[in-house]
């Protein structure tokens, strides 16, 4: 069997002297979706952060397509190819839909057009709205924005902090819907979900967290079956 195309592997940190993950292994395969759950405070955020570089590791280590990326910024990256969309302050409120999907495109010199209408199409409320203020727009409309500048970088993973914190329950399978899109044309998704039942419902991989270790580990469908995880984590 291959190796994951991302993997935080046996990580242990957090802020400061205080660690929040304890051998804590996240991992993702190319085109799938991986979701990481559990209670609040399980250091599912900070998991993300760990493997995007915003966290330093006193264990373990980050793998991107077989190179260690350990020691590089979160920059260094994106530019290797990861994108990340934190769950709040993700857009520039003050500029146009377009203004910020071209901001999204920073460390690229080629032509972008391309990409931004593969965003459009895969939005088409954003092109509607590409000269409006992004500040403007709905909360799931924000989201989108946000999703669809990570995707202006042409990432191979891309990085979803609580993508549907906020929005409403119709809005929340909309994004879930454009998530799954974006993991068809071969772009892998590792995201961070409260509302966790319709996230392991779409997921490939998923991962329980219990104060920043691994609980249970398998697939989306296996997960939502396990008794034990509906009892502690699924309410029933």
């Amino acid at each position: 069997m291959s190796d994951p195309f991302l993997i935080g592997e046996a990580m242990t940190g957090g802020y400061g002297a205080v660690d929040i993950l304890h051998d804590c292994t996240i991992a993702v395969e190319k085109g799938q979706i991986a979701v990481i759950v559990g209670p609040n405070g399980a250091g599912k955020s900070t998991a993300m952060k760990a493997v995007f570089g915003m966290l330093n590791l006193r264990g373990g280590r980050v793998l991107l397509d077989g190179e260690d990326i350990t020691k590089l910024s979160p920059q260094a990256r994106v530019r290797k190819g990861m994108g990340f969309v934190p769950q709040t302050s993700n857009i520039f409120t003050s500029m146009t839909v377009e203004e910020n999907l071209e901001m999204g495109a920073f460390i690229r010199e080629d032509d972008i057009r391309g990409t931004m209408e593969q965003v459009y199409e895969l939005f088409p409320i954003l092109k509607d709205k590409r000269y409006q203020a992004a500040g403007e727009l709905s909360g799931g409309q924000r989201q989108q924005v946000a999703v669809g500048r990570a995707l202006m970088t042409q990432p191979k993973v891309l990085m979803l902090d609580e993508p549907t914190a906020g929005v409403s329950p119709i809005v929340m399978d909309e994004l879930f819907d454009r998530i799954i899109e974006v993991a068809r044309t071969g772009i892998s998704i590792l995201m961070v979900e409260q509302n966790a039942r319709q996230a392991l419902d779409i997921a490939d991989k998923g991962y329980v967290l219990v104060q920043g270790a691994n609980r249970f580990t398998d697939t989306g469908q296996a997960l939502l079956a396990d008794p034990e995880v509906r009892r502690s984590f699924l309410g029933g």
